[in-house]
């Protein structure tokens, strides 16, 4: 029963949320979810129950911005109030002639504006702390079990295809003693998995000269060597994503032979060729990477490593290509993703000459990936016969989805595991491997 003069309490205001893009961006959606939250705004899965819809942005190819422009167009039609961040906020002009009606539009991780933007239109509500829990690691679009660990905002390199730098600005790497805070409060949280990004991992610090903060009773730099020794101590499992081939990645490399960092890294080569990689200004050589990538192994034989590469850049000739065939004979690697080359509005490598025909790039494709997928196989059947500690990600009836150290979530493959105990999703159990295909392995426990 309401007491005398108390005033009905107002319905919390419905926010819509869409996040588009890589686990960069993932990140950024998080932490706009989070505030939300805190201020006491309800975030809702439907458009038409929202009051309003907020949408981030990806912008980093064409094809994704045309996937951003048409999330828009679907949020404006089922709801009509859209608040538009993200990469794509960069092109600002781009989005009103699509669609002028939108109500604000901010960049990327610009977590102040869009907060200024939703408060614009509804202001927060009165809150009740009691009831109004966040976790204190914050909201995750992940599951509870794994999170992305953001180290850094923007990057320094240039490549002439790339347009990161114009949407994200330059490197600005996060102190140390934050990110193992934050790395730390998500270990509370229950989070058994940390996967660390940024847009150059093995650049982290250098913006800063590497100044160090105290975590723990002890001194770290904030730089990669010294971040990953302090996170190889929260007894997680620890990944590594977006990481250059630099000189000093050697140094983190004891730490997976000991276990304390999962034996995987996600390099973005893009290719191997010499005269390719130039134009492309990419900051390592082919051939360096494929030194530094047998020297890797032979302290971490098990070692799992993914890339991405880039088919049909302006200029690949029928040689170029050879050696990028070459080079992933040579190299073995684990898990593989290829592209055509696709332009980017404002990206250097526009004005390159010799475009490769679109049929021929996507013939060059599909032979990569066929050659790949034959080296993928191979490299997955060193695992028959062998227990390993797999992190499940779900349960059904007909047996349990998990990963093992050489799966990174959504990327790379699945380990199947029939069990004969109770399992569930967070769980790390040890598993043997009994099959492989080119992706996946199977186990049981």
């Amino acid at each position: 029963m309401m007491a005398a003069g108390q005033q009905p309490a107002h319905p919390a205001p419905k926010i819509g949320f869409v996040s588009l893009g890589c686990p960069k961006a993932l990140v950024d959606s998080e932490r706009i979810l989070t505030q939300l939250k805190v201020e006491g705004y309800q975030v809702v899965g439907g458009y038409r129950e929202a009051d309003l819809v907020v949408v981030n942005t990806c912008g980093f190819i064409e094809a994704a911005q045309q996937e951003s422009l048409q999330a828009i167009g679907e949020a404006l039609a089922e709801n009509g109030k859209v608040i538009v961040t993200g990469c794509l906020g960069k092109r600002a002009a781009l989005i009103r002639e699509h669609h002028p009606e939108v109500l604000a539009i901010t960049g990327p991780h610009d977590y102040e504006a869009v907060m200024q933007a939703v408060h614009a239109q509804l202001p927060p509500p009165a809150r009740n702390p009691y009831l109004d829990l966040i976790p204190e690691s914050g909201i995750k679009l992940t599951p509870r079990h794994y999170a992305y660990l953001k180290i850094s905002e923007g990057c320094n390199h240039h490549c002439s295809f790339c347009i990161i730098p114009k949407l994200r600005g330059r490197l600005a790497s996060r102190p140390v003693g934050e990110v193992l805070g934050e790395a730390e409060r998500l270990v509370r949280d229950g989070v058994r998995e940390l996967l660390v990004v940024a847009q150059d991992t093995s650049a982290y610090g250098v913006d800063m000269g590497y100044t160090g903060s105290e975590w723990r009773g002890k001194q770290y730099r904030t730089q990669l060597t010294d971040l990953c020794s302090a996170l190889g101590e929260l007894g997680v499992w620890v990944r590594l994503h977006y990481v250059y081939p630099y000189p000093h990645v050697s140094e983190v490399i004891p730490l997976m032979a000991a276990g304390k960092l999962l034996a995987y890294l996600d390099i973005p080569l893009q290719h191997a060729s010499p005269r390719i990689l130039k134009a492309m200004r990419r900051p390592a050589a082919g051939e360096k990477a494929l030194q530094r990538i047998h020297e890797w192994r032979r302290i971490c034989p098990d070692l799992t490593i993914r890339s991405t590469f880039i088919v049909g850049f302006p200029g690949e000739t029928e040689q170029d290509f050879a050696e990028l065939l070459a080079f992933i004979r040579e190299a073995q690697l684990d898990r593989v993703g290829c592209f055509v080359y696709s332009p980017v509005q404002g990206a250097e490598a526009n004005r390159l000459q010799d475009w490769v025909p679109a049929e021929l790039a996507e013939e060059r494709r599909r032979i990569f990936m066929h050659t790949q997928a034959e080296i993928s196989a191979a490299r997955l059947r060193r695992f028959v016969g062998r227990e390993l500690e797999v992190l499940v990600d779900s349960v059904t009836q007909e047996g349990a989805v998990a990963r093992s150290f050489a799966d990174a979530p959504e990327i790379d493959g699945v380990v199947r595991v029939q069990h004969s105990r109770p399992l569930r999703p967070g769980q790390v159990i040890r598993a043997r491997i009994t099959g492989s295909d080119q992706h996946d392995l199977a186990a049981v426990t």
